[in-house]
């Protein structure tokens, strides 16, 4: 059962990152560095799943009983070769890194002919076993094992030192992604080395104890996903993030309300949407919670400009406190915009619920403020009213 779990989540996570990174491909499909990190995650996502009991039969079925086995190390091999070239796309020149790119494609070629070449000559006495069940003194069998991890802890060693190198040059959270994918890849080169040695050990005839082997599994088991999940965090982080960003427009875009019916209500001739675009496909748009809220920042503060040489700010701070001069503005604000015609007023506009720094972000914590104090100034008056209705 805890099998079935653990490979559950090992198969979502794979899904996911996948599913991710092909998302980010087809809307940057010219990105080579893309690309392979994609091809990474699909060879490995193929060979997790191609490893399972059902899909392993069928193969096996068709390629005889090696030949499970030697699809999964093929596709291993092939994750290993594109998470290289993800490197390679990413820090070398254009000339360079089709040269090294198809360097390392012929080392793949020839390490790929050899797991060939070892599993066609174990033939008939290969029951097909994995690498604790396999018989590794069959020559045949010890030089497909050792073929396949001394490749894996050349291509994951460059790997690891080159994330390692860009993680330290980089900002969170990317450089958090890559340490955990430097972790998963460590981990992997470890796993692949050990059992190298223990690939060595037996096939010389030594025992090796079964905790020992299964040792070297689990690290495979658990650095598979560590690495998935630090390809995957920087893209998650951002969306998070975004998502953050959004919850907070939409907030404050509903907090401005009151202040923002006040003032279109007096000119409704400011307002940015005079051409209404489609209210729902807005409202669906990824984007359209931000420019809604730019809006209305906008048009709260243009009203503010219009009305502000009819009304009085205070001087400064030190008298009040924030909230206090915030009730006094809304008060003059009521007033001003229900006073009826405004044509004596002097036509400079004055600072009116000004920020003391030149930041949107302050800019509208003061329209916010302004605007919950309107919104208290109506319910006091609502209530005000239902009480003078009471008592009449």
């Amino acid at each position: 059962m805890i099998a079935y779990i653990g490979t559950s989540i090992i198969g979502l996570v794979f899904l996911g990152a996948l599913g991710w990174k092909v998302f980010q491909l087809v809307k940057a499909p010219q990105d080579a560095s893309l690309r392979a990190v994609t091809l990474c995650l699909a060879s490995a996502a193929c060979s997790f799943v191609l490893a399972m009991p059902p899909f392993a039969a069928l193969i096996r079925s068709a390629g005889g009983a090696g030949a499970p086995r030697l699809v999964q190390n093929l596709l291993v091999l092939s994750m290993a070769y594109w998470l290289m070239c993800f490197y390679l796309h990413s820090a070398a020149d254009a000339v360079d890194r089709r040269r090294r790119a198809r360097k390392e494609a012929l080392l793949l070629a020839v390490a790929g002919a050899a797991l060939i070449l070892t599993t066609a000559a174990a033939g008939r006495h290969d029951p097909g076993a994995n690498f604790r069940g396999a018989d590794l003194r069959d020559p045949a069998l010890v030089s497909f094992y050792l073929v396949a991890d001394l490749y894996l802890i050349y291509t994951l060693s460059m790997a690891l030192r080159w994330t390692c190198a860009y993680a330290r040059a980089s900002q969170r959270p990317l450089a958090t992604g890559l340490w955990l994918a430097a972790a998963g890849v460590g981990s992997l080169a470890t796993a692949c080395a050990i059992r190298a040695v223990l690939a060595v050990v037996r096939w010389q005839g030594g025992a090796v104890p079964r905790p020992v082997t299964r040792g070297s599994s689990l690290i495979v088991v658990f650095a598979i996903p560590l690495f998935l999940i630090g390809v995957s965090y920087p893209g998650i982080a951002t969306r998070v993030a975004a998502l953050r960003l959004r919850r907070q427009h939409r907030r404050i875009y509903h907090r401005l309300g009151p202040l923002w019916e006040m003032l279109h209500e007096v000119y409704p001739e400011d307002a940015l949407d005079r051409v209404l675009a489609n209210g729902w496909r807005d409202r669906l748009h990824p984007l359209g919670v931000h420019r809604r809220y730019y809006r209305r920042v906008i048009e709260c503060r243009d009203g503010l400009v219009r009305i502000s040489p009819h009304l009085v700010p205070a001087a400064d701070g030190i008298a009040q406190d924030q909230t206090e001069m915030a009730d006094d503005l809304a008060d003059q604000l009521y007033a001003a915009l229900h006073s009826g015609p405004r044509a004596a007023a002097p036509a400079r506009a004055v600072a009116v619920a000004m920020p003391r720094t030149q930041s949107l972000e302050d800019d509208v914590r003061q329209l916010v403020a302004l605007s919950d104090a309107v919104r208290r100034r109506a319910s006091a008056g609502a209530k005000q009213a239902d009480g003078e209705s009471e008592k009449a």
